[in-house]
Parts: C-alpha cells; sequence; structure tokens
C-alpha cells in the first residue's frame, strides 16, 4: 500500500495535483493526473507547462496575441489608442466576463481585466484574508461561491490566452477615512502580497486539484492596477514602484498624453469627457455616469455613449491622446452601461488607425517611442491638433548646417 500510494502521490504531482486521498491507488493517481493534464492542455493550448508552487499558476511561454511595437517613423501620425478594463472582472453568474471577451474576439479589441483577489478566495477560508486596520476576513465586497470562483477562474484563464491583460482591484476594496487611502506604502504592500497569494495558491485554498493552473505567473504578469474609489494612489504607488510595477491608473486626468510619475510609472490615469447637454465634463466610468444626476435609467444607455464617443471624437480627430474607459460587471439601470459601452466598442475598434489594447499594452508602445517625440505629444492640450500638420510637427528639425568659406589662394 505504500508504494502504491506514493506513486498515486507522484502522478499528482506531476499534473499539480498536490496528492490522492488516503488509499488511493497508482490507478487513482493516474486518473487525476490525466484529468489535470487534459484540462491544462485546454487552457494552454497543448502548449509545454512548467508549473508553479501548488500547481495554481504555470508558466506557457509568451502570451499569445501581442502586438509588437516599433517607433513612429518621422512624421507619422500616432494611433489613436482605446484602453477598456474592468474593475473586479469575477464572474457571478452574470456572464458579462465570458460575453466581453467574446466582443473583444470580434472587434479586435484587447482589454485588461483588474481581477479581485478575493474573487478566488472560498468565503469559507476569508479569515486567510486580513486588510490593513481591519478584522480578519473583513471586506467591502463580497466573497464569490464557490462555483463562480471555479468560473472566474476560468475566465482569467482564458482571458489570458485570448491575449487580454490581468490586472488587479486588491481585496477588500475599503474605501473612505479608514480605507485604503489611510493605508502606508507598507500597508500596499501587504494588501498586493496578499491578492497574489490567492492566485497563486488557489488549488489549496479551493480544494480543486483536478482543474488546469492558470497559464502564467502572476509574479510577472501583474504590472498594474487601480485602486478601490480611486483612493490611496500616493502610497500605492511608492509601493508599486518598489514592486517594479510599470503604470497606474488610479488617477483622474484629461485627454492629454502621459506622462511617468516621480516613482517611474506611467501616469494611465481615468479621463474626463463631454457630457451631452451640459458644460461639465464625466468621469469615464460606469459608476460615475451611474451617480450622475442628469442621468436617468431611460436615458442612460444613450447618455453615457454619446459622452464616451464625444471624447473619442474629440481625441481621434485632436491630439490623439489614449482614451481610458473603466467599467464593472454590473447591470445598473438594467444594463444600460454595459450596452453604452459595447456600442462603443463596436463604434470604435474597427476604426483605421484606432487600436483598442490592455494598459500593459500601452505601456509597451509608450516605452518604444523616442522620448522626444513623446515629448511633442505630451505637449498637446485637450483636442488640439499640430498648428502645422502631424508631418512638421513629428519630423525632427534638420541640424544646421555651416557654409565654409573658399579658402584663397
Amino acid at each position: 500500500m505504500r508504494l502504491a500510494l506514493a506513486a498515486c502521490t507522484a502522478a499528482a504531482l506531476t499534473a499539480g495535483v498536490a496528492g490522492c486521498a488516503a488509499g488511493g491507488t497508482q490507478a487513482d493517481g493516474e486518473a487525476a493526473a490525466g484529468k489535470a493534464h487534459k484540462a491544462a492542455a485546454a487552457v494552454s493550448n497543448g502548449k509545454p507547462l512548467r508549473l508553479i508552487g501548488d500547481g495554481s499558476t504555470a508558466y506557457t511561454g509568451r502570451q499569445p496575441d501581442q502586438p509588437k511595437f516599433t517607433r513612429l517613423k518621422p512624421g507619422e501620425k500616432p494611433p489613436q489608442f482605446v484602453v477598456y478594463s474592468w474593475d473586479g472582472a469575477g464572474e457571478d453568474g452574470s456572464g458579462l466576463f465570458q460575453h466581453f471577451r467574446e466582443v473583444g474576439k470580434k472587434y479586435d479589441a484587447t482589454m485588461t481585466f483588474f481581477l479581485s483577489g478575493l474573487y478566488v478566495l472560498p468565503e469559507s477560508k476569508r479569515t486567510e484574508y486580513t486588510a490593513p486596520g481591519h478584522a480578519p476576513g473583513a471586506s467591502d465586497i463580497g466573497f464569490l461561491n464557490d462555483l463562480h470562483v471555479k468560473q472566474t477562474l476560468e475566465q482569467v484563464g482564458a482571458a489570458w490566452m485570448d491575449g487580454h491583460e490581468i490586472g488587479t482591484h486588491f481585496n477588500g476594496h475599503f474605501c473612505g477615512p479608514t480605507g485604503v487611502d489611510s493605508w502606508s506604502v507598507e500597508d500596499w504592500k501587504s494588501e498586493i502580497s496578499q491578492a497574489k497569494r490567492f492566485v497563486k495558491s488557489w488549488k489549496t485554498t479551493t480544494g480543486d486539484r483536478s482543474s488546469a493552473p492558470l497559464p502564467f505567473d502572476y509574479d510577472k504578469e501583474l504590472t498594474g492596477a487601480r485602486t478601490p474609489c480611486l483612493e490611496g494612489r500616493k502610497n500605492l504607488v511608492k509601493a508599486a514602484s518598489e514592486l517594479g510595477w510599470r503604470y497606474d491608473t488610479s488617477g483622474v486626468n484629461l485627454q492629454v498624453w502621459p506622462k511617468k510619475g516621480p516613482e517611474g510609472l506611467w501616469d494611465l490615469s481615468m479621463q474626463t469627457v463631454p457630457f451631452p447637454g451640459s458644460k461639465y465634463e464625466a468621469l469615464t466610468m460606469d459608476y460615475n455616469y451611474k451617480v450622475n444626476p442628469n442621468i436617468t435609467p431611460a436615458t442612460a444607455e444613450a447618455q453615457v455613449y454619446r459622452s464616451l464617443m464625444l471624447g473619442f471624437d474629440r481625441s481621434y480627430a485632436g491630439n490623439r491622446a489614449p482614451l481610458i474607459i473603466g467599467n464593472h460587471f454590473e447591470q445598473w439601470h438594467g444594463g444600460a452601461y454595459m450596452r453604452a459601452v459595447e456600442n462603443t466598442i463596436k463604434s470604435i475598434c474597427p476604426r483605421p488607425d484606432v487600436q483598442c489594447v490592455s494598459f500593459r499594452q500601452l505601456a509597451d508602445w509608450l516605452d518604444a517611442q523616442d522620448p522626444a517625440v513623446l515629448a511633442k505629444l505630451q505637449q498637446l492640450q485637450v483636442g488640439q491638433q499640430p498648428g502645422e500638420g502631424w508631418q512638421s510637427y513629428l519630423t525632427p528639425a534638420k541640424p544646421a548646417t555651416r557654409e565654409r568659406t573658399p579658402a584663397t589662394a
């Protein structure tokens, strides 16, 4: 029996299965291993796996469907980048996660999904999470049931294989005076460490040993985030810089070209765009539209669509600054905000010179550019197109030459 159990455990470990039930046989272990390998192959499209930790994640090579960015040629007009992003990014039974993956495939839109770490932590294990300044297990968002945890993991793995980015929305979503705005740099590091741990050890916390691992190394995949309620950014970016992250999207900005902050991260903040029928501008986030007093359930879909399109048109015809849009998987006002966002994807992403990308892909493009060219783009104001045209504006001036006076005899 000891030999059989040892063989069972070895076979299971090969597939990322930690072990077998007491009294299991080698055949049991091989069956479990075969099931896990089959599931893993489905997620990784047959790419070889290198399991990490308890087998919750795995290195499967370079992420599929990633563009290779090059520098703008002299005088070349920059693309119009649009980033669609999702806060929380859990599957709660609504089917919205899978739906927007399908929309992305249809309209060539790559997105960023900011996964909440608690959405892969079973509620029965909630006390494994301790937010800074809060009791173990406390959270201002709910935990998912076991089925929805499993479905969230499936969607996250499939999204990465589609080419989308998996960021983080952290864990307990604490806002207000005792929330993330009060956290120190070390508090943020604790929150980040826990968010990563829940993703990297879901097989242990859920007890699900047969499902496929997530097909990426989360330590390398995670390079940016959005904070709850856009609060706590000051110390978050300090922690993120020390952890080697590349960007943050927790601020509020105008539609201008991004710059790097003093911590070395790209500031890819949320933006304000025109709101139809008003002299004021609206933040490009579904929740902020929802609490806008000028929006009613009957008008929400049309107003939000028009607002986002006004922001797009202003940038597309003007300075070409990237447009940043944030959302949640929700059904507010009967799903009006989901329909409005989906309609913008259909209208925007197929257009010439438009690239609907993830935040990491946008950072890749920015890093690939000539700093002098970026500096010129960053000088343009909201909606401003170069007066002399892109060809003249982004073409380096030829260095002055001095004519030589012919030598005399």
